[in-house]
């Protein structure tokens, strides 16, 4: 553990699994204490359990982005609990099925929209309220490279959802700078995540179609992006505002 949160309450949302868990105990070990929030409790229990043992404090809020009372509820519970809230990473996400744009089921673009953008909003507003009224704070939002690019047909709602919020990221963080809220976006490209699959591919044929596509030659790992996330939310990058940090090994260069 080092000093870098030292007396910091961070809140991770989709911190049960992937880039959520690995961000969730980077804060740990710079000294934060920890809420992960999802919608599996045992999930949000795996990583409480390994930041813990690891000396850290976390804990762990059951909540569905996607609705209201639900995120007004973790952000209470988290301050109860903890007595504040200084940094929230808002990293909930779905990919949901791909397909043409054209031939997307509506409730497939409602939900990833409702999960990627909608949540991200709604973790955003109740977050900045309680920041506002208690000296300030750090937001960092999940973007995704795709959001620039839109180049993986099939992934038109997902890439949709990830530059909505690369934009209102940009529009929110000049609304709120003034109150001390400093708001920024991550975008990565490929990790090593069970999203990094396409259908039936093993590991060593998405390693080749990254190594061709990619500049950099290999997928990233959470820790990766993890340490991205924790930079734009620590005072060392206390100048940077509405920015969206592509981390994708040079993919979208």
């Amino acid at each position: 553990m080092t000093a870098r949160f030292t007396g910091k309450v961070a809140l991770v949302t989709g911190g049960g699994s992937n880039i959520g868990r690995q961000t969730a105990l980077t804060f740990a070990r710079g000294g934060a204490t920890v809420v992960v929030a999802g919608p599996v409790l045992a999930d949000l229990e795996g990583t409480v359990k390994l930041i813990e043992e690891e000396g850290g404090t976390a804990s762990a809020v059951v909540a569905d982005v996607t609705r209201a009372a639900d995120v007004a509820r973790m952000v209470e519970t988290t301050v109860e609990r903890h007595g504040g809230l200084h940094i929230a990473f808002n990293n909930a996400g779905i990919v949901g099925r791909p397909g043409p744009s054209s031939e997307l089921d509506d409730d497939v673009w409602a939900a990833v929209f409702a999960v990627n953008t909608t949540g991200v909003w709604l973790s955003m507003k109740h977050e900045v309220e309680y920041m506002r009224a208690h000296g300030g704070g750090v937001i960092v939002n999940s973007a995704s490279n795709i959001g620039f690019h839109g180049r993986k047909p099939g992934m038109g709602a997902y890439a949709a959802s990830k530059g909505a919020v690369s934009i209102l990221t940009r529009t929110a963080a000049r609304e709120y700078i003034a109150e001390g809220v400093r708001i920024n976006a991550v975008s990565p490209g490929g990790t090593n995540t069970p999203m990094s699959f396409r259908p039936g591919e093993t590991v060593e044929d998405r390693d080749a179609r990254v190594r061709a596509a990619v500049p950099i030659g290999r997928v990233g790992e959470t820790r990766e992006i993890a340490d991205a996330v924790c930079w734009l939310a620590s005072d060392e990058a206390s100048f940077v505002v509405g920015h969206d940090l592509v981390v994708d090994g040079g993919a979208t260069a």
